[in-house]
């Protein structure tokens, strides 16, 4: 007993409204009045079938007597309410984050200081492929890309689609968006493209290598609308402080060691909730992405949901088979009398 009730209860009605059809052609035979001694508008071989069937007269089984035709319509009534059957419970992943990505593309990425399989290469380069590598792992995440220099610039809105960000980070160089570093434009920036989502969860990773030195928002003020707007900022200050790593000794970068404002990065973090790192190789680069992986989770188990799964079909098939015995039995009847 209980399982046929389990089995009648995943079943229901997407419009159930739709049956109070049902009685419409018993009213309609009941309101409307008798035809008598109307004349036939177009006179056919099969027309008293036909007849028969629309008033119910004509003796046999046809017309109000014909079971067939009044399951047809039944069965009619019921596909048109759209019956449902549910489904096996499964449970959806839900996406957890707008991700914002802010690159410094400013005149001191272009220093050789990093290494990168066994070469040595610019701080853009090697920010690129640990970028890339975390790219791979925002699976369900909306990502965008924002540069910045002397101006801060949006080269792909908050998309799903990852791999157009990667290639627009791969063909990004030093300088485009000029030589001198604009952090509080680009908060602004990030800001404005995270504010016109409707995802709760925001979040902003800045990486640069210099100072603040350009562009027309303070660093603090941006992070103040950034806090007030839900944005959180992960800040990363990437340099190698003028020192190379080579066969384990480290030597002097000429013209390296530029300064980085790590306290200023860090009173931006905090305010808003955030983190701020300090990546002198690619190695720590690497390990600061996989420590923001673990603080923006990709993806959270969603609520277990059952699916509903159309069944309207059956009963739209089983009613143009009734229509095709009404038709049929009428003509079989009065051969049966006959015998």
């Amino acid at each position: 007993m209980s399982d046929a009730f389990a089995f009648f209860s995943d079943y229901t009605l997407a419009w159930p409204w739709l049956l109070l059809a049902l009685p419409l052609p018993w009213l309609a035979r009941w309101l409307l009045p008798a035809r008598r001694g109307a004349a036939a508008a177009l006179n056919v071989p099969y027309g008293a079938r036909l007849d028969a069937i629309a008033t119910g007269r004509g003796g046999g089984r046809a017309g109000a007597g014909n079971p067939w035709l009044w399951l047809a319509w039944a069965l009619l009534c019921l596909a048109a309410a759209r019956p449902q059957q549910l489904g096996e419970a499964v449970q959806p992943p839900q996406s957890g984050r707008d991700l914002m990505l802010a690159v410094d593309l400013s005149g001191s990425m272009a220093e050789e200081d990093m290494e990168l399989g066994n070469g040595v290469v610019d701080r853009l380069t090697a920010a690129k492929a640990v970028l890339a590598d975390f790219l791979d792992r925002r699976v369900g995440d909306r990502v965008g890309l924002l540069v910045f220099g002397q101006r801060a610039y949006a080269l792909a809105p908050l998309t799903l689609d990852r791999e157009s960000v990667r290639q627009q980070l791969l063909d990004s160089v030093v300088g485009l968006a000029g030589q001198e570093t604009a952090i509080g434009d680009a908060i602004g920036l990030a800001v404005k493209r995270l504010r016109a989502q409707p995802a709760e969860q925001r979040v902003l990773i800045l990486l640069t290598d210099g100072v603040s030195n350009a562009g027309m928002l303070d660093p603090i003020k941006a992070a103040e609308l950034a806090r007030d707007e839900h944005v959180r900022i992960h800040t990363i200050a990437f340099g190698g402080a003028g020192e190379l790593s080579v066969f384990g000794f480290r030597l002097p970068v000429p013209g390296g060691g530029d300064d980085i404002d790590e306290a200023g990065l860090k009173r931006i973090a905090d305010m808003t909730g955030g983190r701020a790192f300090r990546a002198r190789d690619t190695a720590q680069l690497a390990g600061i992405y996989a420590e923001i992986d673990k603080l923006e989770p990709v993806t959270r188990t969603g609520k277990r949901v059952r699916p509903r799964i159309e069944r309207y079909p059956w009963p739209l098939a089983a009613c143009v088979l009734g229509l095709l015995l009404a038709f049929a039995m009428p003509r079989r009847m009065p051969a049966r009398a006959a015998a």
